[in-house]
């Protein structure tokens, strides 16, 4: 994480749910990320209280929600990830707020709830035909900050598993940009090289994730080792 704050990056993801971490180490790479400038995002493990409201209390700046398919799961995260009036998230001092001595909290709980519902981001994962179906609805829930692409799952739930260069896919992807842009959302995406990431910037998307920490560091070694042992 000191690493990859060194490198310019603007946010992280800490996957909790293909990945091998967890809430309870999250926040370890949260206040890590923090001391370098980076936002700790977290992809939860599910839709439940329990994996919603563990990141956040930590310190986590946003969460991504993978597997929506319907306005009610959107509802619901909403539910678990933002104060009242907007959700019913729990209400306890944790080290995500300082434990409450965070300048902002110690402006009484309205405020509180105020700056954390509105500097907290929740953001569903669009990876589902269902979701494709109903993303009008979903993106307008209030609540909901933005969307997040997976194109390896909602491929593969339309049918089309990895065919990103299908003309139906790419319209399925320039469709969620424009519903979110619609409804005044910033729409991300995984991309999985450069010239992956610049289309997706083309075709409208407001931020994209690149890749994967892991194969960053394969790779690298490996052109490494190709020009060092190469004759």
């Amino acid at each position: 994480m000191e690493c990859l704050g060194l490198s310019g990056l603007d946010y992280i993801i800490v996957d909790n749910e293909h990945g091998c971490f967890h809430p309870q180490s999250d926040l370890e790479y949260i206040r890590t990320a923090k001391l370098y400038g980076l936002t700790p995002i977290v992809r939860v493990q599910e839709i439940s209280r329990p994996a919603i409201l563990k990141p956040l209390d930590v310190g986590a700046m946003g969460l991504l929600i993978p597997c929506v398919k319907t306005v009610e799961d959107a509802e619901k995260i909403v539910e678990y990830g933002k104060y009242a009036p907007v959700g019913s998230r729990g209400v306890a001092p944790g080290p995500g707020s300082g434990f409450w001595y965070e300048e902002y909290a110690q402006q009484g709980l309205e405020n509180y709830f105020e700056v954390s519902n509105r500097e907290t981001l929740l953001i569903p994962q669009c990876e589902t035909a269902e979701c494709l179906a109903d993303l009008e609805k979903i993106v307008a829930v209030e609540g909901i900050d933005a969307i997040f692409v997976g194109p390896y799952d909602l491929s593969t739930s339309l049918g089309i598993a990895g065919q990103f260069d299908r003309p139906d896919f790419k319209q399925s992807l320039r469709h969620i940009a424009e519903v979110c842009h619609a409804a005044g959302k910033p729409c991300i995406i995984y991309a999985g090289s450069p010239k992956d990431s610049k289309d997706k910037f083309a075709m409208g998307y407001d931020s994209v994730a690149y890749g994967l920490d892991s194969v960053a560091f394969i790779e690298a070694f490996r052109n490494i080792r190709s020009q060092v042992l190469e004759k």
